[in-house]
């Protein structure tokens, strides 16, 4: 039989990304063995964050949208109102995943919540994220301690983009992004997470015919 862990989900709303980043910090730190692995839809307002392998000759023009370093995988990114965002706060040795196991079943969530859309996207092995006609739509960023991972994925909605032309996003100079609004999706946020929940569950469970195994 396979086993059931039990999952917390948590609507934060808007928040401030720095607040938001220590308690999950502090969530990892304090867990137990026991602990139930927790999701977190958060909107933030604007802030690029730089991963620890951020280089900051990819932020070409911040202006005055603060910087945060951070801990997470990866380059520079972009968050501001209007993109979703997932911390996937899970127990991975309890769940008996590798970290490359978990980027997989984000992106795939994600392809399959698009997928409801008629979008067809993709992820990139070489690339992580999900990209819609070689467009990115959606990143990952993650950080695993003490066998558990915290950070997750962000997926343009409805936000305003120009902020992502004065950096390379996730390192790569010229990348494009996209977003659902772009794309003739008009959905508010709380039902998008609902959408987007029962694809992370499927895909955590190994109920999805296209579970990573």
């Amino acid at each position: 039989m396979t086993a059931v862990h039990p999952l917390t989900i948590r609507q934060l709303g808007l928040r401030d990304y720095e607040p938001v980043w220590r308690d999950m910090q502090d969530f990892t730190d304090r867990r137990t063995p026991d602990t139930a692995d927790e999701i977190w839809f958060v909107e933030h307002p604007s802030v690029y964050t730089l991963g620890l392998a951020g280089k900051r000759e990819h932020l070409l023009a911040p202006g005055e949208i603060p910087v945060v370093a951070c801990d997470r995988g990866g380059q520079v990114t972009y968050h501001g109102p209007g993109q979703l965002i997932a911390y996937v706060l899970i127990n991975l040795k309890r769940r008996d995943f590798g970290v490359r196991r978990l980027v997989s079943l984000l992106e795939q969530s994600v392809v399959d919540l698009l997928a409801e859309f008629d979008i067809a996207a993709a992820a990139k092995p070489e690339a992580p994220g999900v990209y819609v006609d070689e467009k990115k739509i959606a990143s990952l960023g993650l950080r695993v301690r003490r066998g558990c991972s915290y950070h997750g994925l962000s997926l343009n909605v409805d936000m305003d983009v120009e902020p992502f032309q004065r950096i390379n996003p996730c390192g790569y100079p010229g990348l494009e992004v996209t977003q659902l609004k772009n794309l003739g999706v008009d959905i508010g946020m709380g039902e998008l997470s609902k959408r987007l929940l029962v694809h992370l569950n499927a895909q955590l469970a190994g109920n999805s015919n296209r579970s990573i195994r």
